[in-house]
């Protein structure tokens, strides 16, 4: 017979990790003997044999009773589905360990890998890390918002950035937001973007200047990210409002004739027509 040490000795356990068996009763506990100690037999050393090697294979405690007593058949498809469970949280795990890695990675925490690679290009062009930032800070929302639209606005972010003119939009937006709101050279960037933003928009179409056809509510939280980031953007965008232009992310050509965006679709008189 033996003692509590000696059988989590012989099992590969601590005296505590048997105690903890007994209160879960998934060992049972003997009768003292007339000294008043516990004595086990070989069998209770296979039993908690069992036990913790069923623990030790990921298998909850509140199943190992039901594994203990099961026949062959329920014994594989109790495993089967133990081991089923074990992989969705392996696969859990992984994506946390990725998530986690993002941590440090900056722009890669919430966004995918494409639109990284569109920031950087913005850095590499030697934009100011502002511009950056307040691009970066409007796709968190809208790649969580849609995320199956990103390839499509991508695709059209990297046809826009291979036109030279795209590239001298943002190098003038560069330039205009390192003023402050009351820097009178503000108004002559806000003339030279109009300029730029009408030509794309009589060469090109109105949706090549914004096609990203989102809800009212949305477009609001991205400008306000937007003008956090970079307050000389409220100055800019009052200045584009008297030249024809009106919105941050959603940028829309002004009818002169009523105050307000023109339909998507409409055309716009030019005086020499």
């Amino acid at each position: 017979m033996l003692t509590i040490g000696e059988l989590a000795s012989y099992a590969g356990v601590t005296v505590r990790a048997v105690r903890h068996y007994h209160a879960k009763g998934l060992l049972p506990e003997p009768e003292r003997d007339h000294s008043g100690y516990r004595r086990y037999d070989a069998g209770a050393v296979v039993e908690l044999i069992k036990i913790r090697t069923l623990a030790e294979a990921g298998v909850p405690l509140a199943r190992v009773r039901e594994l203990l007593h099961a026949d062959a058949e329920e014994f594989a498809t109790a495993v089967a589905d133990i081991d089923q469970r074990l992989l969705t949280e392996i696969q859990d795990r992984q994506r946390h360990r990725e998530q986690i890695a993002r941590l440090a990675a900056g722009d890669n925490l919430a966004l995918p890998q494409e639109v990284v690679d569109f920031l950087d290009h913005l850095r590499a062009l030697g934009l100011d890390e502002r511009i950056v930032e307040a691009e970066r800070d409007g796709w968190i929302p809208l790649a969580a918002h849609s995320p199956d639209r990103v390839p499509e606005w991508m695709a059209r972010k990297r046809q826009q950035i291979a036109d030279p003119r795209f590239i001298a939009f943002y190098r003038t937006l560069n330039q205009a937001l390192a003023h402050p709101d009351d820097d009178p050279r503000l108004t002559d960037l806000a003339d030279q973007l109009a300029t730029y933003l009408t030509q794309l928009a009589d060469d090109r179409g109105e949706t090549y200047v914004d096609d990203t056809d989102l809800e009212p509510p949305l477009v609001a939280l991205m400008d306000t990210l937007a003008f956090d980031t970079i307050p000389p953007a409220r100055r800019l965008i009052e200045l584009l409002k008297q030249r024809g232009w009106t919105g941050w992310t959603k940028l829309q050509r002004m009818d002169r004739k009523v105050g307000r965006p023109l339909p998507p679709t409409a055309e716009v008189d030019h005086p020499a027509d």
